[in-house]
């Protein structure tokens, strides 16, 4: 062994010559979460309908309307007259209160000014406000995947909870852009 340094120079450089290998997953996912998660949905959904049917059939003076966007309402006040709706970019002024399925209020009436479709605001009442005129007053029911879902409100609204609000629309101010 005249130079242990050369061979081990010469060592180090052979092993470190070796191409990279893959590495194999740990675990391979196959989709069944997904696949539960979907049915949890389902029997959720299905029980939150049953839910809001007995509410509608408790209450058979309502006319309840079932909206394309899968919430329920019933107009308060009804205005036949006016054809003014809310539409994008519409400055509008309404008050509303929200409860549970209960009745238990969880916010007390507020007035509120929101901006259509550019300000956030949750899904099923973004909808129904497109619905409504000015002084009309509309009590809706929304499931809870089309309120605040999954997440709630992070304050007062939990997870999954289906919700009735009362909704009074004040004023639409027109975009003129």
């Amino acid at each position: 062994m005249k130079n242990p340094y050369l061979i081990l120079i010469l060592l180090v450089t052979l092993v470190s010559c070796k191409s990279p290998e893959a590495r194999m997953p740990e675990s391979v996912k196959s989709g069944s979460f997904l696949k539960e998660s979907a049915e949890r949905n389902k029997k959720l959904n299905a029980l939150e309908h049953k839910m809001i049917e007995s509410i509608m059939e408790s209450n058979p003076d309502k006319d309840y309307i079932a909206s394309e966007n899968g919430f329920w309402y019933f107009y308060t006040n009804k205005v036949e007259s006016d054809s003014l709706k809310p539409v994008f970019g519409d400055v509008i002024d309404f008050d509303f209160n929200v409860s549970n399925l209960k009745g238990s209020e969880i916010y007390a009436s507020e007035n509120k000014t929101y901006v259509m479709d550019k300000e956030e605001l949750f899904t099923g009442l973004r909808e129904g406000l497109k619905l409504m005129k000015p002084s009309e007053s509309v009590t809706f029911i929304f499931p809870s995947q089309i309120a605040y879902g999954y997440y709630g409100d992070e304050n007062k609204i939990g997870t999954n909870v289906p919700l009735i609000c009362e909704v009074t629309l004040n004023n639409i101010n027109k975009n003129n852009d």
